[in-house]
């Protein structure tokens, strides 16, 4: 019988290799063979010791029943991953005192123990001697009987888990104050209890030959789509690496347009964020050890959306995004457009404007496009030193760096006030949505770069291939535009603006292309 089981097992299936991929560590892959356990206890014992050997954590644990000497017993575990209260009162003590006598026959005396003696909610047998390792180091207990080539895995894993709190990188105003953790059963929970329907599925998988990371996928059967789900599915059996650490691994991995700045698979670490999601027919990952949950496919249009914007008036909502979007154009476009006007179309500025600008100028050595990578540069490295110091200290790093660095430039003559001014705004910009930081940073390059070759008319062209590579993406086969190109129909009811919640009825149909309604309104609601 194998240790794993359907569904809600912890371990996930053992997924087939296809056999054109290379194995990370040959050697290790070697040393795991398809090997069987045996009767005998102490060959058992050796067995797993010789493949666990060298680690002192390793503890061993002999007994045997007061009643039948016959059944002699050993657990195994690692120490520091498991409840010694629930190995002692759900399995030690039980073997202990319970009254096994002579009439039971020697087949059947690890059943007897299984359903009768042992008392823990999860409790599967194996043979398999790697799937009894592994779940050693996943920190179960495994219980061994002499004269069995059968264990029995036992949950008893007990670690320290970080607290649920408010993600410091999601804040809000209204709403839900939770945030995942690095658990992934307690994330699950989290969803759980917000999706309360039968039809909320888990799929685990172990990703990783060394680390063994669990990966848990997460859909609503009727809604989603099942060529996303198939498409996912393959591209996670794909995944062949010695360790997962994060989901920022994942998500580099499973992503379309692996070389384009702009993302295509989401994440967020706050589980109504997800539940959302999830209810529009979209998938997310949970990633053992890692708080964010990624969600997939992922279009350009909610990076300009919040969770809050679904809690708040509609008004508010559709204005606070209109803002989101305008500060992220503004942010690329600003200095671009200022480089290109103040360097090869200054006819278009008016006179007043023009001699403030060129008056600014007087003395600076450097060209407008160097003093804009420069700054540009610099923005970034301050914005980044303070992200990496202490928390007391890097507001201020920030703020007296930006301050001291901008006034010293200003009266060395290194560069002029208004692209100062151009880089700090541009910069303010760029945090009023951080989740495109990435994609931000190098258009805006980009952009500067093409203003300082052909002036304006870099710009526009610029800017238009950047439109052509956004028309060409997929995230797992939806267009990455696709709120913007179906602006008309009701998928463009909650994208670059938010209706209200009684005329959102349906939900976007190549997303959730199954089952599409939303809700019903009633005859008397407002449309």
């Amino acid at each position: 019988m194998s240790i794993i089981n359907s569904g809600d097992s912890m371990f996930g299936k053992d997924k087939k290799k296809k056999s054109g991929n290379n194995n990370i560590d040959s050697e290790s892959n070697k040393s795991k063979q398809d090997k069987e356990l045996g009767k005998s206890l102490e060959d058992n014992i050796n067995l797993v010791k010789s493949i666990l050997s060298d680690d002192e954590t390793l503890v061993v644990r002999r007994f045997q029943n007061k009643f039948l000497k016959a059944a002699k017993c050993c657990i195994i575990y690692f120490d520091g991953m498991v409840n010694q209260l629930i190995i002692n009162e759900s399995i030690i003590k039980p073997v202990l005192d319970s009254n096994l006598t002579q009439d039971i026959s020697a087949n059947n005396l690890l059943e007897e123990l299984q359903f009768k003696v042992l008392v823990n909610n999860y409790l599967v047998s194996s043979r398999n001697v790697d799937s009894v390792v592994d779940a050693i180091i996943c920190g179960d207990v495994v219980f061994f009987l002499d004269g069995y080539d059968e264990a029995l895995v036992i949950r008893a894993n007990d670690w320290e888990k970080r607290a649920i709190t408010e993600p410091e990188s999601e804040r809000l105003m209204r709403g839900p104050r939770e945030g995942f953790t690095e658990s992934l059963e307690t994330n699950l929970v989290l969803l759980r209890r917000r999706i309360k329907c039968p039809l909320f599925k888990t799929e685990f998988r172990v990703i990783g030959q060394r680390t063994r990371t669990k990966v848990c996928v997460c859909y609503i059967s009727d809604i989603v789509s099942l060529n996303i789900l198939n498409e996912l599915r393959r591209r996670l059996d794909d995944i062949n690496i010695d360790g997962i650490i994060d989901s920022g691994y994942i998500q580099e991995l499973i992503r379309d347009e692996p070389f384009s700045p702009f993302c295509t698979v989401g994440y967020s670490e706050r589980p109504d964020v997800v539940a959302a999601k999830l209810l529009e027919g979209r998938i997310a990952i949970i990633v053992d050890g890692s708080p964010a949950v990624l969600t997939v496919p992922y279009i350009i249009v909610e990076n300009a959306q919040a969770n809050e914007d679904y809690y708040n008036n509609y008004i508010l909502a559709s204005f606070n995004r209109f803002i989101r979007t305008t500060a992220t154009i503004s942010a690329v476009t600003i200095p671009a457009v200022y480089m290109a006007i103040v360097t090869y179309h200054q006819e278009m500025l008016p006179t007043p404007v023009l001699l403030s600008f060129s008056a600014s100028r007087q003395g600076v050595p450097f060209p407008t496009a160097l003093s804009f990578f420069i700054m540009l540069l610099i923005f970034d490295i301050l914005r980044e030193a303070g992200a990496r110091m202490p928390l007391s200290i890097g507001q201020a790093i920030n703020i007296v760096g930006a301050l001291v660095l901008g006034e010293a430039a200003i009266n060395a003559k290194l560069v002029s006030a208004p692209v100062i001014v151009i880089t700090a705004v541009s910069g303010i910009l760029t945090l009023l949505n951080a989740r495109m930081l990435t994609a931000i940073i190098f258009t805006r390059f980009f952009l500067l770069f093409m203003a300082s070759i052909l002036g304006i008319y870099g710009v526009i062209f610029g800017f238009l291939i950047i439109v052509l590579h956004l028309s060409s993406m997929r995230s797992f086969g939806v267009p990455y535009l696709l709120s913007i190109t179906r602006i008309t129909d009701h998928d463009g009811q909650d994208s670059w603006i938010r209706a209200p919640w009684w005329t959102m009825t349906l939900r976007p149909k190549i997303i959730a292309a199954r089952n599409l309604v939303r809700q019903t309104v009633g005859k008397n609601r407002r449309r």
